[in-house]
């Protein structure tokens, strides 16, 4: 059995004083999945440098960023608040770099700016100063979006990742896709399918009253448990590759996520609920 929808990767851009805001950005995709996977056959994949990167060598920290996650994404969401980040040696910032390449390849951006109330001596002033002129360079060159609180940034995403996804994103008409696939005119979007092991490890925690996958490193070995089953019964190398890379599957597709950011305990998602019911209707 699998799951197949169109994949949609969304990038999450933003400096270190919005990690509430990203948290956000990511239910409101676990939503738009859990609501309109189905219907509109298009799955919301939430990337971010702190669970998509990994070290390497050889260039400078935001060009590696940008080469092994940014680059494959189709949509980026960026938020700011007070802070601008750190020059990256070609950009005043991470973020700002993330967003003009990402603009500069002709991919669709949202940007956020929150006016929510601070602290002043909290605030580095020349931060404050290179993100307001950051600002009002981006007010010249498009539409922007500005939130007084996280209740309205939460509501006003909602709403709007929906129209851009609709807009940008929606499904052709088949026949009309079809013509123009032919002609080489659109070129078709990724596929995502779950695993056999990954839809074995997903109905199964679907299954637990709690929903939860624990992925745990012993003195015994490797596990990977849910709903009383351990899925890795020995410390066959291969076994424990399949089942932990299960687990890295179901949360790159945002069936399952690491609330606590540790890669040990993960939960089924709405998302995820919704297709371990369609495995079980075989559809």
């Amino acid at each position: 059995m699998s799951y197949r929808a169109n994949a949609v990767k969304v990038f999450i851009a933003s400096p270190s004083d919005v990690a509430a805001e990203r948290q956000i950005i990511r239910s409101v995709i676990d939503e738009w999945n859990a609501t309109h996977s189905e219907d509109r056959g298009i799955v919301l994949m939430p990337i971010g440098w702190e669970s998509h990167s990994s070290p390497a060598m050889g260039d400078r920290p935001q060009a590696i960023i940008s080469k092994q996650i940014l680059k494959g994404c189709d949509l980026l969401i960026a938020v700011f608040w007070t802070k601008f980040g750190t020059p990256t040696g070609k950009a005043e910032s991470g973020t700002a770099e993330e967003i003009e390449e990402h603009l500069a390849d002709g991919k669709p951006a949202l940007l956020y700016f929150s006016s929510e109330p601070v602290v002043p001596n909290s605030i580095d002033l020349d931060q404050y100063k290179a993100l307001k002129a950051f600002e009002k360079e981006k007010m010249g060159r498009g539409l922007i979006q500005r939130y007084d609180s996280k209740t309205e940034f939460r509501e006003t995403l909602v709403r709007q990742l929906a129209q851009t996804i609709i807009r940008d994103f929606g499904k052709a008409d088949k026949s009309e896709e079809g013509d123009l696939l032919a002609l080489g005119m659109v070129p078709p979007r990724p596929l995502i399918e779950i695993s056999e092991a990954g839809s074995e490890l997903l109905l199964e925690a679907a299954k637990d009253k709690s929903g939860i996958i624990m992925r745990l490193q012993t003195l015994g070995g490797s596990h990977v448990q849910t709903n009383g089953r351990d899925f890795v019964q020995s410390n066959d190398t291969r076994a424990t590759a399949k089942w932990r890379g299960a687990v890295d599957e179901l949360a790159r597709l945002a069936l399952i996520e690491d609330r606590g950011g540790k890669g040990e305990v993960f939960f089924v998602t709405d998302a995820g609920y919704r297709a371990a019911d369609r495995f079980v209707q075989g559809t």
